[in-house]
């Protein structure tokens, strides 16, 4: 069998799976990316991938997170010739469901005028609208009620993306108000409910 898989998923039953690919953006959210995968491979069947940015990297510790994890570093060891796979596209195709959890101020705008320069942006930018992305906002209040930030939430939907709006709370800056990530709790029922309205074809 394959490195790192087990006798279990090796055995000659097919183990059906819903594939899973999680974005993780530059806000302090990202510290609770170890606790939202935890609690997602707790649904059964589900596989689980993460695309980060550079900017995440700084809020979560990588041995901390039990799944692959790709940066930007990695799509250009990848490709080296004109055969080679390109990792935007491969991760395109793996992934039944795409989940932002958080999307920053940044991305957000990046996302919502077809900025694609790393590769979270580059899965995005060539993500296939027939599946469903989920993002989860979060920044700080006063970048949540620049006027900027409901044009470009509602562009993302426009696409027909899926907004798990963010909450109010006191933020790590101090300040309280809206911005913050939803609670990791309703953003894996989220994703449970999707995958349960939409039906989505399992992998076998």
């Amino acid at each position: 069998s394959e490195p790192g898989f087990t006798a279990e998923n090796s055995s000659s039953v097919p183990q059906q799976k819903y594939r899973v690919l999680v974005g993780v953006t530059g806000s302090v959210a990202a510290l609770k990316l170890p606790l939202l995968i935890a609690k997602l491979l707790k649904i059964p069947g589900l596989e689980v991938k993460v695309v980060t940015t550079e900017r995440a990297k700084h809020f979560y510790n990588a041995q901390e997170i039990p799944v692959t994890l790709y940066s930007d570093e990695d799509e250009w060891q990848l490709w080296k010739g004109r055969s080679d796979p390109v990792l935007h596209i491969e991760l395109r195709r793996w992934a039944d469901l795409m989940l932002v959890a958080p999307l920053d101020a940044n991305t957000l705008a990046k996302l919502a005028n077809g900025i694609c320069d790393n590769l979270l942006t580059c899965v995005i930018r060539a993500w296939d609208l027939s599946k469903p992305l989920l993002f989860c906002p979060a920044m700080n209040t006063a970048m949540w009620e620049h006027p900027i930030t409901a044009q470009q939430v509602e562009q993302l939907k426009g696409f027909g993306y899926t907004e798990i709006p963010c909450v109010v709370k006191k933020l790590v800056c101090g300040d309280e108000g809206r911005g913050a990530m939803a609670e990791v709790w309703t953003i894996v029922e989220s994703v449970k409910r999707i995958l349960e309205e939409r039906d989505l074809p399992r992998q076998s």
